[in-house]
């Protein structure tokens, strides 16, 4: 491994933020208040164009625009800036992983190509190097995404293996499997880093060792997330599973009516003091006969959440 990536904690997948015009353009005046509010929120790194960013429904143009407005604001704020650079063809994908070098970028983030998946841990680590060589000063991370990828490259593997990919630092980990995720844990040793990627299992997650999570709730819900890591530390097994019911309830009433970052997105609108905006197509926000309804039952957990 010839980079190394310190950042262990919490860290926000962003929305990328649009206006409610006809086009869906940028709105990246937003970003300077909205990192300042997860830093408020002790949130100290920060995920852009990931899978809450929408980064499928850019352009290549317009997410380095985003990850250049994010890395203005991260360094300002001293937040720990991802930038996801899969989803297009390899040709762009280098081109933004480039580009997120260029700008400062602790760490880049890569789905395996969306089209062409790969079906062996070896052809994945093929197309991870062929990314690696175009940031070779930048830490690298698979996302590890197979409920929406169809791609279920056994990650345990990929660590065994990798050396083989020499600025490879670690995984997010966007699975329930958390009997996979462990030996995962074992197989990356202490130099390597998992960020689970699954709001509603924080719980077992921690209990069984995870130290770093990227999870869609933390742009709204950061308190709650904290909290259960916290009584998890210091052995309060049930108040952290009081909290988990209380942040998988707040999940599961969001997502109800509708996508999961359509809703979300809805929901970040109407708990914190950030508007991001609406979804593009083809994702679609909550209708707006089930806003009320979605609004108060946030209200209920505001207190609490």
């Amino acid at each position: 491994m010839s980079t190394t990536f310190r950042f262990r904690g919490f860290m926000a997948p962003v929305f990328t933020p649009f206006n409610d015009d006809e086009e869906r353009s940028l709105n990246l005046e937003v970003v300077p208040d909205y990192a300042k509010f997860l830093k408020a929120n002790k949130i100290d790194g920060v995920l852009v164009n990931g899978t809450s960013g929408e980064a499928t429904s850019q352009t290549v143009d317009e997410r380095e625009r985003v990850a250049e407005a994010w890395a203005d604001a991260a360094q300002k704020t001293g937040q720990t800036l991802m930038v996801q650079v899969g989803g297009t063809s390899l040709k762009n994908v280098r081109r933004l992983a480039s580009h997120a070098e260029k700008i400062g970028a602790s760490a880049i983030l890569c789905l395996a190509d969306l089209f062409h998946r790969p079906k062996t841990c070896d052809q994945l680590i093929d197309y991870l190097n062929a990314v690696s060589r175009a940031a070779p000063r930048t830490p690298l991370l698979y996302y590890h995404l197979p409920d929406f990828t169809g791609i279920n490259v056994d990650v345990k593997e990929l660590f065994e293996k990798a050396n083989r990919v020499p600025n490879l630092v670690g995984v997010k980990y966007t699975s329930t499997d958390l009997e996979t995720g462990s030996a995962c844990l074992a197989a990356a040793g202490d130099g390597r880093v998992i960020f689970l990627g699954c709001d509603t299992m924080l719980l077992p997650a921690f209990a069984m060792g995870f130290d770093s999570v990227i999870g869609t709730t933390l742009n709204m819900m950061a308190p709650v997330n904290l909290a259960i890591r916290d009584a998890v530390l210091r052995g309060d097994i049930e108040s952290a599973l009081k909290t988990q019911r209380i942040l998988t309830s707040a999940v599961r009433s969001i997502t109800k009516y509708g996508t999961w970052v359509g809703t979300m997105k809805s929901a970040m609108n109407m708990i914190s003091p950030i508007n991001v905006g609406p979804v593009r197509e083809p994702l679609s926000s909550i209708p707006e006969s089930e806003t009320c309804t979605l609004c108060e039952e946030l209200n209920e957990l505001k207190d609490i959440i």
